[in-house]
């Protein structure tokens, strides 16, 4: 693809990166971390948030590992990926889930998350309910305690209501990827976009939406908490780019989803972070 010159600083906060290669993830597009920091220049996108794939049952230690040693001398920012052991309680199935269940080896712990917070490698932590269930009161406690931004991806098996229900209303920001609708759900996107009216410290990003109308009510009805994301490398960064550049909203708005959004809920995307490496 040509470069794109649109005169944005841009900032990611959606792409993953699979530290090993293909190993355990194979019906999942993979990409070097040469290969992502080339895309990503080549869009235009000056730091991007990247985390490894969700795997069911495995430590994340590892991989978490991984992408943070990938990150050096990269303009990426590492977030840990984390697993719980809860589900909504909504139904009879996941209340006698919960009653039963146990934190096992491959569980994050909280003391798993002390240590991210305080690993100066680490800016952020990423969940995928679908895969991993959600994290326990103990594991919360100590997200609220660190205060750092959670990415959760949302969508038809993680609908709005359960992240109501077990994440949004605490302390930290969560940023819900995909707008609440994976896989284009335009009713639970609707939904997601209600629910920033209710949760202050709530945010969308925009990967994987691909509904122009809902990207502009969002950006229309809640400027300050769209967060532009890639998706990459199941996206091309340039794509997922041009998807919101061609909106029909102002040019304030534009920044505040591209940039400005991000980097007060992520600081070390910000330009002066980004001077101090």
């Amino acid at each position: 693809m040509l470069e794109l010159e649109h005169g944005f600083r841009v900032v990611d906060v959606y792409a993953r990166l699979t530290p090993g290669g293909n190993e355990g993830v194979t019906h999942r597009p993979t990409i070097s971390p040469d290969r992502l920091e080339r895309e990503m220049h080549q869009a235009g996108i000056t730091r991007s948030v990247v985390f490894p794939p969700a795997e069911a049952e495995k430590s994340y230690v590892a991989p978490n590992n991984g992408v943070a040693r990938h990150s050096v001398d990269r303009p990426f920012v590492a977030f840990a990926r984390i697993n719980g052991t809860k589900r909504p309680e909504r139904n009879t199935a996941g209340r006698l889930h919960n009653a039963v269940s146990r934190r096992k080896e491959f569980h994050t712990t909280p003391g798993d998350v002390e240590r991210y917070a305080y690993d100066d490698r680490f800016h952020g932590f990423v969940l995928d309910p679908t895969v991993d269930d959600y994290p326990d009161e103990d594991v919360l406690s100590v997200l609220e305690d660190v205060d750092l931004p959670l990415i959760v991806r949302g969508g038809v098996d993680a609908p709005p209501t359960a992240l109501a229900d077990t994440l949004l209303g605490n302390s930290f920001p969560v940023v819900v990827a995909h707008f609440g609708g994976y896989p284009l759900d335009r009713s639970l996107m609707n939904e997601m976009i209600d629910l920033l009216e209710e949760y202050d410290d709530c945010y969308l990003e925009t990967s994987f939406v691909r509904h122009r109308d809902l990207l502009e009510r969002a950006l229309l009805e809640h400027p300050d908490r769209v967060l532009f994301g890639s998706g990459a490398p199941a996206c091309h960064p340039d794509v997922a780019l041009m998807e919101i550049l061609t909106l029909d909203v102002s040019e304030d708005k534009l920044w505040r989803a591209f940039s400005k959004n991000a980097c007060r809920v992520v600081d070390a995307l910000s330009p002066q972070a980004e001077l101090r490496q």
